[in-house]
């Protein structure tokens, strides 16, 4: 065996162990933990086949950010994570349902699978002498340039979107207003008293 294969299946073996441990750990701190080892795994495969940007985009946005997020949030809310799993009880035959049905489609879509004409060339030499990261930026930047603006735009939308309906107005809160603040009257705002030692206010 060699190393490149020898790689590969650890990399793969330990990204479905991850995977399915994050699934089946009764501790929600040790799911994430097991997330992020599927995380760091699927890098690893993802660094095998070359594709270095992808992988280091994987550690960074996921591992560094989605996941410990995950583990933060995790740790500091208080869940009953007893009663969740009991009503999670209660939906498990529809979820088994449809994880049936996504394998027979993956089956499905595997079977029908073929390679197109002239594909060894392009796996050898996918972007001639540039990098994987320069032929990335100018496959994004230079043809799918309005497609990737256009991602941004939706994505900006949608933000808003959620901010705009989540947006709650509660009047028991004392809120900052910025002009009263500024045009107020220093002489009324401030009052002088002459305390004396040991007198209160």
């Amino acid at each position: 065996m060699t190393v490149f294969a020898f790689t590969f299946y650890l990399f793969a073996i330990t990204t479905v162990i991850g995977g399915l441990f994050t699934v089946v750990s009764r501790n929600p701190v040790h799911s994430v933990l097991w997330l992020i080892l599927a995380f760091l795994s699927s890098a690893g495969l993802f660094v095998t086949l070359g594709a270095e940007f992808v992988a280091m985009l994987l550690i960074i946005v996921y591992v560094g950010a989605v996941a410990v997020l995950f583990l933060f949030v995790v740790m500091m809310l208080d869940v009953d994570f007893a009663e969740l799993k009991a009503e999670m009880a209660k939906y498990m035959p529809l979820a088994l349902l449809i994880g049936v049905v996504i394998i027979m489609q993956l089956a499905i879509a595997l079977g029908a699978w073929e390679f197109s004409d002239g594909f060894e060339t392009r796996v050898a030499s996918p972007a001639g002498d540039m990098t994987n990261t320069a032929a990335l930026g100018m496959l994004i930047y230079d043809k799918y340039i309005m497609l990737f603006q256009l991602a941004g735009l939706i994505l900006l939308v949608a933000m808003i979107g959620a901010i705009v309906l989540t947006l709650r107005h509660r009047v028991d809160i004392k809120r900052q207003n910025v002009l009263e603040q500024m045009y107020r009257d220093p002489a009324k705002a401030m009052e002088l008293r002459d305390v004396k030692p040991g007198q209160g206010l």
